[in-house]
């Protein structure tokens, strides 16, 4: 029988010094940027209820998240998304607060995908939900928020992709064909399969929404997207979409980002959770995106509390496989390391905290002499190494000399 104890699940690392130290670090600066635009912080369960991520629209297929039951026999998932969830506690416990919500979360999500070679299973994010407002002010205040994290990630060639997922609900819909072959062509705009995608829709017919919709994936670009995509279908609905994205395009160049901004109508990822902007960032070095969010107004409906959202949520594991590569670790060399000897361990422990309150980084030492507690000084590259006893003895162990104190 196979043993599995010294190796982790697939899907899973461990995270050690240096990775630790960055996620740290992206924690802290993405809860600066959030909180300082009002948003407050929220912790949903590690385990939910399988009927939580079980909707209507079945955002989620049952296969690709972790399952497990409670004492009572119930279906328990690990949580496989955090939107969901946090939209379960405002049709719940925030019903009755004051709209719009502004929350952010940083948790662990785990999702089995057991077809991607080198996957993650579990992903640790950070986001922000905007609950209550279907304005144009909250679309902008959530894509500039996104804009402004992927800046703060220090990488200059980092790339923002905006689109509507509305310009291909209205082309689909319109389309003669059963739910399974609308699926397939939403699945093979997403990952742009040109060949495959035109032979599907050759064989559904040839006519303006086909031709349409085989032009998807192209639809990529700045400005002039807009005029291409009015150019392939127009209807009173398409052109309120495109219209609509142009205004927002145009009030992100005002803004200062220019330049960063990409419009891609091929963004079609999760058909039935998002219902209209939606956004994904990426960084050079990093072959998926970072980010990905969007508008979702019929979500918290599902949960009885017929409420507009928008949010995004930020893979902060991949994220910082990015900084790492510009930024070198070194974990902190303590200051000073403090030996007690025979019968004064207790007043060594007290001088360390003393020092400690200074400000200074202060290992106490496990060793049985003073001398091995040098040795390891200067193995370590501790500064200083102090011997607490009927004196205190104070000594340079990198450096010139030593002196008692």
């Amino acid at each position: 029988m196979n043993r599995y104890d010294l190796i982790t699940p697939e899907g899973t690392s461990d995270l050690l010094f240096e990775d630790c130290a960055m996620r740290r670090s992206l924690e802290e600066k993405l809860s600066g940027i959030f909180k300082s635009k009002g948003y407050c912080e929220i912790v949903t369960p590690g385990l939910e209820f399988f009927d939580v991520f079980n909707l209507n629209s079945r955002y989620f297929p049952q296969e690709s998240m972790y399952k497990l039951s409670d004492n009572k026999g119930r279906l328990l998932v690990v949580r496989p998304d955090s939107t969901m969830p946090i939209a379960r506690v405002a049709a719940t416990r925030l019903r009755d607060a004051r709209l719009p919500l502004r929350l952010y979360y940083r948790q662990n999500v785990y999702r089995n995908k057991p077809v991607m070679r080198g996957r993650s299973d579990e992903i640790h994010q950070m986001g922000i939900e905007l609950i209550g407002s279907d304005s144009k002010r909250a679309d902008l205040e959530v894509i500039s928020s996104a804009i402004e994290v992927l800046a703060s990630f220090e990488n200059e060639d980092f790339r923002f992709e905006l689109g509507d997922i509305g310009f291909f609900r209205e082309l689909v819909n319109k389309l003669d064909a059963d739910t399974a072959a609308k699926e397939e062509i939403r699945s093979l705009i997403e990952v742009k399969n040109y060949p495959a995608l035109n032979d599907l829709l050759d064989s559904i017919g040839d006519n303006e929404i086909t031709n349409a919709l085989k032009q998807l994936p192209r639809l990529f670009g700045g400005e002039e997207v807009f005029d291409k995509a009015a150019e392939l279908y127009d209807d009173e609905k398409i052109r309120g979409v495109i219209s609509e994205l142009r205004v927002l395009y145009n009030s992100l160049i005002e803004m200062g980002y220019g330049g960063k901004i990409t419009i891609d109508l091929g963004i079609v990822n999760k058909l039935d959770y998002y219902t209209g902007v939606v956004m994904k960032g990426y960084l050079q070095g990093y072959g998926d995106a970072v980010l990905s969010g969007g508008r979702y107004n019929k979500l918290l409906a599902e949960f009885g509390y017929d409420v507009p959202a928008t949010g995004f949520a930020v893979n902060v594991d991949a994220a910082a496989k990015v900084m790492k590569q510009s930024h070198t670790y070194s974990a902190p060399v303590p200051d000073v390391i403090v030996y007690g000897a025979d019968s004064f361990v207790m007043e060594a422990i007290k001088y360390a905290n003393g020092l400690r309150g200074n400000g200074l980084i202060v290992e106490n030492s496990v060793f049985d002499s003073y001398g091995r507690t040098k040795e390891y000084a200067a193995e370590k590259g501790i500064a200083k190494a102090v011997c607490v006893g009927k004196e205190i003895l104070t000594e340079n162990i990198i450096g010139e000399g030593g002196q008692n104190g």
